[in-house]
């Protein structure tokens, strides 16, 4: 009886061996991580975002020229960023919170100091609101 369950145990670890070698054998690809870039921002985001500023912030026409073209440039700039540092989640949010600090004080200066206050203060609201807007159409 002992000898029979030797022989058994030893039929499995061989089968089990030559099984796993004759796998390293065969080339069998290994799956391999593949790195997506995220989607980009769609260009008529800045066409969106500068509408609900326009009607937020009662934004004048010369100003409104001045914040899509802001918001245009920081559309590119954010596209760049995310695929230049497709695989760097660290390096990709350090470039995004620099392109955003570039913009804000662009529009700092663009917009009076009442519409920079209001902007601050309805900033998530009209980002919403553009979204709504981008999904309704």
């Amino acid at each position: 009886m002992l000898f029979t369950r030797s022989l058994l145990v030893l039929g499995v670890l061989s089968t089990v061996t030559f099984g796993c070698a004759r796998r390293q054998k065969a080339d069998i690809p290994e799956a391999k991580s593949v790195t997506v870039a995220p989607a980009p921002v769609p260009k008529a985001a800045a066409r969106d975002l500068t509408d609900v500023m326009t009607d937020e912030l009662k934004l004048l026409p010369d100003q409104q020229g001045k914040v899509r073209a802001i918001l245009s440039g920081t559309v590119e700039k954010v596209n760049e960023a995310r695929k230049q540092n497709a695989g760097n989640q660290t390096a990709l949010m350090t470039e995004l919170k620099a392109i955003n600090a570039d913009s804000e004080g662009q529009l700092k200066a663009v917009l009076t100091p009442t519409q920079y206050k209001q902007y601050q203060a309805k900033k998530r609201q009209m980002q919403a609101q553009m979204q709504a807007r981008r999904s309704g159409k």
